[in-house]
């Protein structure tokens, strides 16, 4: 071998960072030569630091891009640990002739062209010239560059519209603006001058006739110092975002061979006129013609460089090097005797994985990367440096992560294996370009390879991206809150959770089966004709929200639907929906309670489900309008409800009218309920007695309803009241009747026997374990006793039991939400609260601090019924007492005062609502005193609220939802259904769906992990898709910091994994708001702690006595504040969102 002329390196640094600084470091380890890294300070974590044998710190007091720059820094440190030869890479200073020759005068080798082929190719305006003289085809333009603004437009007006303005020294888009009239001109220059300035360190602007949607074809040349020339064949680079590079491919295979050959042939002749040598790419434009045009040079390594590589076999920064140490391209340690020995092999595509966000005009984004993993195998390269889990993604270098390049023998195959690539990647933490790249590559343009240099501008449809959805991450931060920020007490020790077991091969017939089969009125009617008593299961529903406040989660309950679908063939059925269940779904266990309608309905396929509706409330607290609910009745029955027990807070009867019809129309069982409340066996009662439930189980057969139901809500129906009451009932009434009590009084299984002695023919009871206090009475107990009678269930009290136990177990787990109630308690005869909103009112009371108080909260309870009538009670007029008696407990205010105390306050949204007439009629009217204190000048209303409220237009609810979340993978009646929880209620609905968004689908976790998080090396299984599985184990978590936060470390899948979650507890609110001077009319406080939810004012508007200013929201009570005299708003204190006390100063004025 002649060694003549040839210097071999002991020792390169490389004056770069990131993934070229590694890619390079790589090609010398390969050939055996000593590595350097520089880096700036903020780099001092950067993995490109480590890979080399050496690396030393650039100068600490420059800047993160200057340090790079610094070409005196380097050279020293170059010069200090005898570095032989300096690879510039790309971007920074590889282009920087002024480098290139401090090298030279240091003795160093600069790995590249000299200085002067630099300022002749490097620079656009020699580039072209030297082009010229070669003649070699270029865009027509001027060619020198432009002083001031006023040659740019002389010359502009002499090319013609549109021009390209681009830096002379420029590079990755930078520096360059196509201005497509002369109104742009004037900005457009002074933006890429600025942006030369900044990135090249010159303000030279030179100006060209720009092509419309031409393709961009690079060409890679080979030169050594020995006068010899290659080409590696062409890249297209046609899919770029302003004018920056987003995918590349080799070879540019739909640019017609002779075109081709004569770009190659131009890039020779070019490089040999110029005696260019090293690496470098001849850059080319094509038009729509297939005329090319060569637009520059970049004379230095490029990042699309990797392509070429694939298809040649060649590497090139290899050759770079050795071509610096003197080697011939013939040598055998370069081995490319001519041009004929580079081959073209296959197909080659990279895409460049970015920290930028595509759905926010490609902002890029910084941050720490939680999660980093690959997609790698068969005809992959991954080129990268700065994507590794833990690593900082710093703001101010470039956003790239990794290069995924792609080999195989067809376009089509490298296609599938970029995209495999790029599904297998997970990077977590922050934002990526990935969906966006899946999208080019998928896109019918790109795979037939016509792209052209505007195809991302003028293909909107690329962004139509897919969320990431992130759910391991999403999970883990939902865990750690609950961690962190406990709301349910220490973690108890529990049970395993275990369904309950029955024979799965055992033959159903249930109730459903019957009802299929004879239709809704022959199977009632044949249920009024028999003997034994049919039971109403409510454990899942009315029982846990009795008990629990309807916190019992889907999880739980579906795990007990096949045995209960069993063990439940002689009942009638399960009431399983609706009521309280639906709101608390979304609002408080955050998951869909459609979800746990279908999935019940796939597992109960022999059993009634049955539902509960308020009437015109549907499944709310406030009148809707009657399409609202209609469509709610309809989507209900569509997604598997069988029973509709129907009823209306009131017992106004106009107001069941609609939803009763409605709901016959669907062929389902319609129930409509009577609310009991009074005692009929007290002969001082005067307005709830037996010819007042007698008249109104008339009224409701007459509706057509199939069963009537007597409705005991808060347990007051007494044995042997209840005896008279269905004696009466089934002599007049030619339909079955139903009872539903509760056992609040501990007389509920007394009732239902004393019930069934009378003929009663269905009975609400729940499973034992699930049984009593707050809830319905035990069915083990009420089947036990009537075994062997007329009146047996045919249930079978083994079975039951079976179901008892496993309720038992999952109870244990729901223990904070428990209404506290020990025993049974006879004062509900005296303060009539039902059941379910016994348990709510504890924990509303709870929830203020207040639960000693609770005794003061029932007398106020009773004194608020009073108040607004002596009402029945039943959601939503329960609400309506219950949010009076916490009004009049948070304002000192009782029976005596407040009419008088309470003349000037802001009252309850729903008591509000309640005296305008809103929820409906009470019989008796309403007390028009305290009726008059609420309104405030407000007209009531005396006909039924859905004839004047405004129908929703659920078409346009469905497009919001769709424009606001991404629905692409519901169907159209599970979107349709979303759109009803959004009319039902759309804050809630709203809350669940953003909930949905940060945490992903937490209906998945078991229960214990739910409400109370994992212990220290305790580990959960969560589902979360077909075959998707995710092991979680909980490790560690350190203190709170300055700024309140966590880590907490988890191991996901055997990997190591850690998040950080603010610790509430830690962070100390100061409220700092002035107080309302009540004596002062001019200024309004709050009337009680919450949330200002909506603003109706601003500052300056005038207003009236009584005029709606704000609302505050708190425990579900909404409650609007109102001015108290006529004036101009002055100040405004609060924002949308904001928590307030009481007393708190929200608004003044000037009289």
């Amino acid at each position: 071998m002649n060694t003549k002329g040839i210097r071999k390196f002991k020792k390169v640094l490389v004056a770069n960072r990131g993934e070229i600084a590694i890619r390079i470091f790589r090609a010398l380890n390969e050939l055996g030569i000593g590595t350097v890294a520089v880096f700036s300070k903020e780099d001092k974590y950067a993995m490109f630091r480590t890979k080399a044998d050496e690396a030393y710190l650039l100068n600490p007091d420059k800047g993160p891009v200057d340090a790079y720059l610094d070409i005196d820094t380097i050279i020293r440190i170059a010069k200090a640990h005898q570095v032989d030869a300096i690879h510039p890479g790309y971007g920074f200073l590889s282009e920087n002739p002024y480098f290139a020759e401090a090298c030279e005068k240091s003795g160093i080798v600069f790995i590249g062209p000299t200085a002067g082929m630099m300022r002749a190719m490097g620079d656009k305006i020699s580039s072209k010239k030297m082009a010229m003289e070669a003649e070699v085809p270029t865009i027509p333009g001027i060619d020198k560059a432009v002083e001031n603004y006023e040659e740019v437009e002389k010359a502009a007006d002499f090319i013609g519209y549109p021009v390209m303005l681009k830096a002379s020294n420029g590079g990755g888009g930078r520096g360059m603006r196509i201005v497509n009239s002369a109104d742009e001109l004037e900005k457009a220059y002074r933006e890429a001058r600025e942006e030369s300035r900044k990135a090249f360190g010159d303000e030279q602007i030179f100006i060209e006739k720009y092509l419309r949607s031409p393709k961009h074809i690079e060409v890679q040349i080979l030169a050594d110092n020995h006068g010899n020339v290659v080409h590696l064949y062409d890249r297209d680079c046609s899919v770029q975002r302003r004018h920056q590079k987003v995918v590349e491919y080799a070879p540019a295979f739909t640019v017609p061979d002779e075109v081709r050959e004569e770009i190659f042939s131009s890039s020779i002749r070019l490089v040999k006129h110029v005696g260019y040598r090293n690496a470098g790419t001849l850059e080319f434009l094509v038009d729509d013609q297939n005329h090319p045009y060569f637009i520059e040079m970049n004379p230095r390594i490029q990042v699309e460089h990797t392509v070429s590589e694939m298809v040649t076999g060649i590497d090139i920064v290899q050759s770079q090097i050795m071509i610096a140490e003197g080697y011939a391209l013939d040598s055998g340690e370069i081995g490319i005797p001519s041009q004929d020995a580079v081959h073209l092999n296959g197909y080659s595509i990279q895409t460049r994985i970015t920290t930028e966000d595509p759905a926010n005009n490609f902002l890029p984004d910084t941050g720490r990367i939680n999660v980093y993993r690959s997609g790698s195998g068969n005809g992959l390269r991954l080129d990268g440096g700065n994507a590794y889990t833990g690593a900082e993604v710093l703001p101010y270098y470039d956003s790239l992560l990794v290069k995924v390049i792609s080999y195989d023998r067809t376009f089509k195959g490298a296609i599938r294996k970029s995209l495999r690539a790029l599904k297998e990647m997970r990077i977590r933490g922050v934002k990526t370009n990935i969906q966006f790249l899946i999208n080019v590559l998928n896109h019918e343009t790109f795979q037939e390879g016509k792209c052209y240099t505007t195809f991302i501008e003028e293909t909107p449809e690329l962004y139509e991206l897919r969320k990431v959805q992130d759910r391991a991450t999403k999970i883990l931060e939902f865990i750690g809150d609950k961690i962190v920020n406990p709301q349910n007490g220490e973690k108890p020790y529990l049970d395993a959770h275990r369904p309950p077991v029955f024979d799965q091969k055992k033959t159903i017939y249930g109730a459903r089966d019957e009802f299929l089969k004879l239709g809704a009125e022959a199977f009632t009617q044949k249920i009024l004709r028999e003997d034994r008593l049919y039971v109403t299961d409510t454990t899942m529903r009315d029982a846990q929200q009795s008990l629990f406040a309807t916190r019992m989660r889907t999880r739980d309950i579906i795990d007990a639907a096949p045995a209960a679908n069993a063990f439940l063939a002689n009942a009638f059925s399960a009431e399983a929906w609706g009521g309280a269940t639906y709101d608390t779904a979304y609002r408080f266990l955050k998951e869909s309670p459609w979800r746990r309608l279908s999935t019940l309905r796939q597992l109960m396929p022999n059993t009634l489900i049955q539902m509960l509706i308020r009437a015109s409330n549907a499944v709310g607290y406030s009148n809707y309008p009657d399409n609202v609910v209609k469509e709610f009745i309809q989507v209900s029955a569509g997604r598997g409800i069988d029973v509709f027990r129907i009823f209306d807070s009131l017992n106004w009867m106009e107001n069941m009218k609609m939803p009763v019809e409605e709901a016959l129309k669907t062929g389902k069982i319609v129930e409509g309920a009577i609310c009991y409340t009074g005692d009929i066996s007290d002969p001082n009662e005067t307005k709830y007695t037996l010819d007042y439930y007698m008249k109104k189980a008339k009224e409701i057969e007459a509706m057509g309803c199939h069963i009537l139901t007597i409705k005991d809500m808060a347990g007051l129906l007494k044995p042997y009241a209840a005896k008279t009451l269905i004696t009466e009932l089934k002599k007049e009434l030619n339909i079955p009747v139903n009872l539903h009590t509760h056992d609040t009084t501990g007389s509920g299984v007394s009732t239902v026997l004393m019930a069934a002695e009378a003929g009663v023919d269905i009975a609400d009871m729940a499973i034992e374990s699930m049984s009593s206090l707050t809830s319905q009475p035990s069915m083990n107990t009420i089947v036990a006793t009537l075994k062997g009678t007329e009146r047996d269930t045919g249930l079978d009290l083994t079975e039951l039991h079976e179901l008892s136990e496993y309720y038992a177990r999952v109870r244990e787990v729901y223990k904070p939400f428990e209404s506290g109630m020990c025993t049974p308690n006879a004062e509900i005869y005296k303060y009539e609260i039902p059941g379910g909103q016994y348990s709510n009112l504890l924990a509303q009371v709870k929830d203020m601090g207040e639960k000693d108080r609770f005794d003061d909260i029932k007398r106020l309870y009773k004194e608020a019924n009073d108040l607004l009538g002596n009402i029945v009670k039943v959601t939503p007029t329960s609400k309506v007492v219950g949010d009076l008696a916490i009004f009049m407990f948070k304002n000192n205010l009782d029976k005596d005062n407040i009419l008088t105390a309470g003349k000037d306050l802001s009252y309850p949204e729903s008591v509000v609502e309640y005296f305008k007439g809103m929820i409906g009629q009470p019989d008796g009217g309403f007390p028009e005193e305290f009726q008059k204190i609420v309104l405030k000048g407000v007209e009531p209303i005396s006909v039924r609220p859905g004839t004047l409220l405004e129908s929703v237009d659920i078409k346009q609810i469905e497009a919001y939802l769709k424009g606001k979340f991404d629905l692409s993978s519901f169907t159209p009646l599970e979107i349709r259904q979303k759109a009803v929880s959004y009319a039902l209620y759309p804050k809630v609905y709203e809350d669940y769906c953003n909930h949905l968004e940060a945490y992903n689908d937490v209906s998945q976790l078991q229960s214990h992990v739910y409400f109370y998080g994992l212990r220290p090396r305790e580990e959960t299984v969560v589902n979360i898709g077909q075959g998707k599985t995710l092991i979680i184990k909980y490790i560690s978590k350190t203190a709170a910091n300055d700024e309140g936060k966590c880590t907490l470390t988890f191991e996901v899948n055997g990997a190591v994994r850690e998040i950080v979650v603010e610790d509430k507890n830690e962070i100390v609110h100061v409220n700092q708001k002035p107080k309302a001077d009540k004596s002062d009319p001019k200024q309004i406080g709050s009337s009680i702690p919450g949330t200002v939810c909506q603003i109706f004012v601003k500052k300056g508007d005038k207003v009236d006595v009584n005029t709606p200013l704000l609302v505050v929201e708190a425990m579900k009570i909404e409650t609007t504040i109102v001015s108290k005299t006529a004036g101009v708003v002055d100040e405004i204190f609060v924002t949308e969102g904001e928590k307030v006390n009481s007393e708190d100063l929200l608004v003044t004025f000037k009289l």
